[in-house]
């Protein structure tokens, strides 16, 4: 019999590395993969729906929700999470030597609703009291002019936040000093290019994070598994059958990990770090379902409705193929 064939746009991560050569298969799927940037991926998937199964923000997700569209249900399969204390960056002339100081300042980030910037400014106001209404907001292209919002906003009308230049970059009103901070999932390449106008907030960020998981026991969750809804009525077996294969493709990466014998990944100290992640982590440092991820999922839903993303808060179970949510035993 031939298979179900589904449409698969996501970066090439190495979770689903054994998926895309095919070492796992999603019993009864022929999945065509698309390897392409997270921004376009979410644009195409918002926007248009283009793919059956989609890696998409966590954060556009929860407004799709909110609003209605674009037709589609998750699975709770975690393609990016990141601790993002290193994705605030400050003009080095612009007096931000700690967190606080960002209140009253001009922050600009690519889009309101990224879902780095979502996880940022809830750090920002949990941890250190900084509102996101104390704060005037710049969005637009970070690199390219003319970056737009995938979703059109509601926010409250304390939220001050305003659209850059036509022909501006983020990238460089940081360095110029026109915007006073950066909040970003991408590192400004003014950064990276060694700009003396431009710093981390969190110089030490790797030491920030961990004593913020330690605090919280929240690993922050970027990207869901989305599949369109029209996919799941007719097959409504997909959802299962790919969350099973994305665990096994996860398995597969723990395994080259915990084998010594020769290193899986360009890294020197590979096994080193390994080691102290699982420390700080637990084995299963990546894990997926509902109940292994319930309090970082609450705080994203919960920073997604008080920043005014959101108008109603979802019980998180509604948000996930159901059948995903429990598993037969014998």
């Amino acid at each position: 019999m031939s298979k179900l064939p589904l449409s698969f746009a996501c970066w090439n991560y190495d979770r689903i590395t054994a998926l895309v050569d095919g070492s796992v298969q999603p019993e009864g799927i022929d999945l065509n993969y698309l390897n392409m940037p997270v921004e376009e991926t979410f644009w195409r998937m918002m926007r248009h729906q283009e793919f059956d199964v989609a890696e998409l923000s966590l954060s556009s997700y929860l407004v799709g929700r909110d609003r209605g569209y674009p037709h589609v249900t998750a699975i709770p399969v975690f393609m990016s999470r990141s601790f993002r204390h290193s994705g605030i960056f400050v003009n080095t002339r612009a007096g931000i030597e700690k967190p606080e100081d960002l209140r009253g300042k001009r922050i600009g980030l690519p889009e309101y609703q990224l879902t780095a910037c979502l996880w940022i400014r809830g750090i920002l106001q949990d941890e250190y009291g900084v509102s996101p209404s104390s704060i005037q907001w710049f969005t637009g292209g970070e690199e390219t002019p003319g970056r737009l919002e995938k979703v059109t906003l509601q926010l409250p009308p304390e939220i001050r936040i305003q659209p850059i230049g036509e022909t501006q970059t983020l990238n460089e009103m940081l360095e110029s000093g026109d915007i006073d901070a950066l909040i970003a999932p991408r590192a400004p390449s003014c950064f990276l290019q060694g700009s003396p106008n431009v710093a981390r907030l969190f110089p030490n960020y790797e030491e920030d994070e961990k004593a913020y998981f330690r605090k919280t026991g929240i690993f922050p969750i970027m990207h869901v598994i989305a599949i369109r809804d029209d996919v799941l009525e007719a097959n409504p077996w997909v959802a299962m059958n790919l969350y099973v294969a994305f665990e096994k493709a996860k398995q597969v990466v723990y395994d080259g990990f915990n084998q010594t014998a020769a290193l899986k990944v360009t890294l020197p100290w590979l096994t080193a770090e390994i080691e102290r992640t699982k420390l700080a982590l637990g084995d299963d440092f990546w894990p997926y379902g509902i109940e292994r991820n319930r309090k970082t999922l609450e705080a994203a839903v919960r920073y997604s409705y008080e920043q005014g993303l959101i108008k109603t808060r979802p019980q998180l179970e509604d948000l996930f193929v159901k059948s995903t949510l429990e598993r037969f035993t014998i």
